[in-house]
């Protein structure tokens, strides 16, 4: 047997399973149709293995003799046999003929390394690609499908001399903060990158010192988006390899070759083709791992080799163009779409199980599979509904209009996948969007000024977007703001208005966003300017927050000054409901904070600081949220002597002394130690804070240098100050660790 055969996603290939892989991940003889899947223990005797596992080899007929031997884990030859042996070991993650299991955390097992180079067909830019390895750190983009795993797999491996110590990172891995921990390992395949961890210069220099050092290469492997393709080239001064796979034909011969190692074997499976059908199942537009799923086809065919007819039936890669065909032959036989609908659910059970699942879904559908509404008989039974004269269309038939059908008819297309970012996890969308730019203002414009019955059941209908659909926010606020500028009149803001007092979260975020955009408007910019200041000084909480929540919008940004000025005036302290405003106010202020205007927002915050009462909470509240927004900013002013240097030195030592907010401000300037390790810059920038907050060591302070001291990261900036500060404090003399001062960040050490 070839390292290759007869995996579908090896050399090339990136995924495509098996059939019978696809639909149940079992190997042959891992279960029955009528048992399922059965342990040995689940048997009341040895004639029931005897015959379920007979039946599964299709020597079940009655007076049939049969040998059945049950080693589990074992490989025995019993008879003679004709033609080429196999062995084929299989298990519960793989199954015959479908992929096996991909590493994407920790090490790439042996196998898989094997697989990849089984069969590789080397495309034009690989050599290439070896070459910009030596940079220690390559990016390659590419498709789905076109074999870009395997060619970084092909890269490490040849790269490193033909180690098999490669490992997996995956894709929600923080490059900014990994070094390596497996000595041994030489390269690193790195399998998407996710948007809350981006690449700057500085993290792919520390990169590459880190690999240099442990003598290893990295492979990024990044789906083809031409946007952030760019912005690598720009941002990261590197140059992506584009992952173009070889021509299908030249992938199948180098596939088929480590399928079907001998020439004549091969020459009498490919005999059984049609003259030219080879050719026309390897058309330009296949991808590698279409070809593979080909190759297992027909090396797996046996002696008697391929069908020529049933090969066409069988591949996978096929079928997309013959499902719209088939449900539309069904489109008028409920039945048929059940039974169709159950199989694909359920192929590889017994027909039995398809059928009364096909009954259930049946009956559960409730009609909603029937293209035409169905009409009682005259004695009132529905027994036997009968077709009406004219049949009527049943708008409940969830085969009614394909999304294709539906993005036709309105101009409109389903734009390529983006990967988007959500509190602590990441989804994929594939946005519709119009045809023609800003269509879709243009025809919300239209139908609200022309028909006026129809703005209402808008604006019902946009009011009530159900609360866990927060991300619907601020498309439905931008609508709503522009509607009030179409409608005009002294009630342009009475619908923003009802939103803005409503207890409900989305709500009251979808009348912020519609105030933001609203106020783009420059007669309605001073309406709302005295609606929001009056909001603002309301005994309600609901229209405070609201207002919060709108200087966090484009209204807020555009006038840092006057958003200021409403987020104190909104901010009540954190009893009660006013936790709910205090939550939309921090926002407000990171997002202002982060948007350009720090000068402006940490003056407030120190004047804040300065205050009694509410003032100097949300001051404090807010700030270790802004050490973790935009630490560049903090770093800068620790590096000049500026109007800032001292007093954020000073408000550290506030927000440590402060046990409501120790942690946070702990894990925020911790996480500048980690990043400074390999900044010099950042480094210098902590070691100044730190060497500042030496010169006093007070409850916060101490317990910040314990944290730091005792950090598993042996490389952590600033852990010498922390020690000899800690060491100087232990023999009691607190004072006695005195480090020159200097902004710059430069210090002469010394008891």
């Amino acid at each position: 047997m070839s390292a290759g055969e007869p995996a579908a996603a090896g050399a090339n290939g990136e995924g495509e399973r098996g059939p019978q892989a696809e639909r149940d991940g079992k190997a042959p003889g891992q279960g029955s149709d009528d048992h399922g899947t059965r342990d040995v223990d689940d048997f009341d005797n040895l004639a029931d293995i005897d015959d379920d596992f007979a039946g599964l080899f299709g020597t079940r007929a009655t007076g049939s003799p049969r040998n059945l031997f049950y080693v589990p884990n074992g490989n025995i030859n019993a008879g003679s046999v004709h033609g080429d042996q196999r062995v084929e070991n299989t298990n519960s993650s793989g199954a015959y003929g479908g992929r096996r299991v991909e590493a994407h955390e920790g090490p790439i097992s042996a196998l898989e390394i094997l697989d990849a180079q089984a069969g590789f067909a080397e495309p034009e830019w690989f050599r290439p690609a070896l070459t910009t390895l030596d940079t220690r750190i390559l990016f390659l983009v590419g498709e789905p499908g076109t074999g870009r795993r395997t060619a970084a797999l092909n890269l490490l491996y040849r790269h490193s001399g033909g180690s098999m110590s490669l490992r997996a990172l995956d894709s929600d891995e923080n490059l900014s903060a990994w070094r390596p921990t497996d000595a041994e390992a030489r390269g690193y395949l790195v399998y998407g990158l996710l948007p809350q961890h981006p690449l700057g210069p500085a993290v792919i220099a520390n990169l590459r010192r880190l690999l240099s050092d442990a003598d290893a290469r990295m492979v990024i492997v990044l789906p083809h988006d031409p946007e952030r393709i760019r912005g690598l080239s720009r941002d990261l001064h590197v140059a992506p390899v584009h992952c173009a796979p070889p021509p299908p034909r030249a992938v199948f011969d180098a596939r088929f070759e480590a399928a079907v190692p001998h020439p004549e074997h091969r020459e009498r499976l490919l005999a059984h083709l049609e003259p030219g059908q080879l050719d026309a199942l390897l058309p330009p537009e296949l991808v590698p791992a279409q070809v593979a799923e080909l190759v297992a086809a027909i090396s797996m065919a046996g002696d008697d080799g391929p069908d020529p007819t049933d090969l066409r039936e069988r591949l996978s890669f096929l079928a997309e163009g013959e499902v719209p065909e088939l449900l539309r032959t069904l489109r008028d036989d409920p039945d048929g779409l059940s039974f169709l609908l159950a199989t694909s659910v359920f192929e590889g059970l017994d027909h039995r199980i398809v059928r009364e699942e096909a009954e259930r879904l049946l009956a559960l559908a409730d009609g909603r599979l029937n293209s035409v509404l169905p009409e009682n008989g005259e004695d009132g039974s529905q027994d036997r509904p009968r077709r009406r004269e004219n049949p009527q269309p049943n708008p409940r038939f969830v085969f009614r209009r394909s999304l294709q059908e539906l993005l036709h008819t309105i101009r409109a297309e389903c734009a390529p996948q983006e990967i988007r970012a959500n509190t602590g996890f990441t989804y994929t969308v594939e946005p519709v969007r119009f045809t023609r730019h800003r269509q879709a203002e243009t025809v919300l414009r239209h139908v609200w000024r022309q028909y006026g019955e129809l703005s209402g059941l808008l604006t019902e209908w946009m009011d009530n977007v159900p609360g866990a659909e927060n991300e619907l926010a601020e498309p439905v606020g931008r609508v709503m703001g522009m509607a009030a500028g179409w409608g005009g009149g002294r009630r342009a803001l009475r619908h923003i208005r009802e939103l803005a007092r409503s207890e409900h979260l989305h709500s009251r975020t979808t009348a912020a966003y519609a105030l933001g955009i609203a106020a783009q408007d420059p007669v309605l910019a001073s309406e709302i300017k005295h609606r929001v200041s009056s909001w603002s000084s309301d005994r309600g909480w609901q229209l405070r927050s609201t207002v919060a929540y709108a200087c966090g919008t484009d209204f807020g940004a555009s006038r840092p000054d006057l958003a200021l000025s409403l987020l104190r005036r909104s901010y009540r302290g954190l009893d009660g409901d006013e936790r709910r405003v205090a939550a939309a106010v921090q926002l407000s202020l990171r997002v202002l904070f982060a948007a350009g205007n720090q000068q402006a927002v940490f003056r407030k915050i120190a004047e804040w600081a300065d205050h009694q009462g509410p003032d100097v909470e949300l001051s404090l509240q807010v700030f270790p949220k802004l050490l973790r927004e935009d630490p560049s900013w903090f770093q800068e002013q620790l590096l000049t002597v500026g109007e800032h240097t001292e007093i954020v030195i000073a408000l550290v030592r506030r927000a440590l002394d402060d046990d409501s907010i120790f942690d946070e401000t702990c894990r925020s300037l911790i996480g500048w130690c980690r990043v400074a390790a390999w900044d010099e810059r950042l480094r210098s920038a902590v070691e100044t804070l730190l060497t500042a907050l030496a010169q006093d060591l007070r409850l916060g302070v101490l317990r910040l240098f314990v944290e730091i001291d005792g950090d598993e990261n042996p490389e952590l900036a600033g852990r010498d100050i922390a020690h000899h500060a800690l060491e100087a404090w232990r023999r009691g003399a607190q004072r006695s660790y005195s480090p020159t001062y200097s902004h710059g960040g430069h210090d002469d050490r010394g008891e």
